[in-house]
């Protein structure tokens, strides 16, 4: 941890960009998601990209050498629904500690090719932990405002079983991302804690929110600064805002963070809002000019890419970030200073 801590306060460092928007390029089909254990699953797999890390290993680590190739110190785990909640509408449930440990696997040795490669550029791995598909604080049912799908306990037993299998797989760090429930991100945290007790341990967490429209709220309803106030008594890594909007959109909350936060501040938008087709047009080209008001500013620790992002948006980006100093942290837990010292 203390290098990666080191390197923040020299230089923003570059997340990578969309796991997905790359994995449609290679037009799967039914048979890339099954190996001789699933030939005969009765559910539909196609389409559930974590899964990918365990019938087409070949493809994700690919994918991970084709980012850090564009410049990410960065790379993120194929896991965004690497939980048994989410896992659960395929039916693989019990797949989920092999598919996290695997997709942790594949990141590393890909991390550390590029380390060995290049000893003055480490590379890194944060383990993606997404916000599964219920909510603690919503009802999925209008005429039932009081249901909730989903239990605080349920959501960190599930989110405790994916880190467990994300550290035993060897990430760096843990990212809790795309958070626009927060209850749902404090039962991770939770499970986080728990674990570092339990295993006498200290590994860095990274929480990302995603606002979800033009209100500059989360789905659950609060802002930029209430997000932020919510999670800040836990000892985090960084703060930051992914997913939902394009770079430009995202501009004014992020300095919400970048003015308030105590710890280092990440970003990672989307290239730009899609299209009436659900595809992104923003160029790499585009997308960096947006970005380099973030730097300018100096709104940021971590930069990188969400949907629609490619390695070429993260080569433009990761070009741009070069000239830039990161943002100075402001009254830090002392975890994030020893290092300077």
């Amino acid at each position: 941890m203390k290098k990666l801590i080191e390197l923040l306060h020299q230089k923003i460092l570059v997340l990578d960009g969309a796991m997905g928007t790359m994995i449609q390029r290679h037009k799967l089909e039914e048979e890339d998601f099954r190996n001789d254990a699933l030939k005969d699953h009765s559910k539909s797999l196609k389409g559930n990209n974590d899964l990918l890390s365990i019938t087409r290993p070949d493809i994700i680590k690919d994918i991970h050498a084709a980012y850090f190739n564009a410049g990410a110190d960065i790379a993120e785990t194929n896991t965004f629904s690497g939980t048994t909640i989410a896992q659960a509408d395929y039916g693989l449930e019990d797949l989920v500690y092999e598919l996290n440990y695997q997709s942790a696997k594949i990141a590393r040795e890909a991390a550390d090719e590029f380390t060995e490669r290049e000893p003055d550029k480490p590379r890194f791995v944060a383990g993606a932990m997404g916000p599964t598909n219920r909510t603690a604080s919503l009802s999925p049912d209008v005429n039932d405002p009081g249901f909730r799908a989903i239990t605080f306990e349920e959501l960190r037993i599930a989110y405790k079983q994916q880190a467990e299998a994300l550290i035993d797989g060897g990430v760096d760090m843990l990212l809790v991302e795309t958070v626009f429930d927060t209850l749902n991100a404090k039962a991770a945290l939770f499970a986080i804690d728990e674990i570092k007790e339990e295993r006498k341990i200290d590994i860095p967490v990274m929480v990302s929110g995603t606002i979800t429209d033009a209100s500059g709220r989360t789905l659950s309803g609060q802002t930029t600064e209430a997000f932020l106030i919510s999670i800040q008594h836990m000892d985090l890594l960084s703060v930051g805002l992914n997913c939902a909007l394009g770079a430009a959109q995202l501009r004014p909350y992020l300095k919400v963070l970048a003015d308030k936060a105590v710890f280092f501040v990440s970003a990672h938008p989307n290239a730009g809002l899609p299209n009436e087709f659900g595809q992104y047009d923003e160029t790499p080209e585009m997308m960096a000019d947006q970005i380099k008001e973030f730097l300018e500013e100096g709104l940021v620790n971590i930069i990188g890419g969400c949907c629609g992002t490619t390695p070429e948006h993260i080569a433009a980006i990761a070009k741009l970030a070069q000239g830039y100093s990161p943002r100075s942290l402001i009254n830090s837990p002392q975890f994030l200073v020893d290092s300077q010292q």
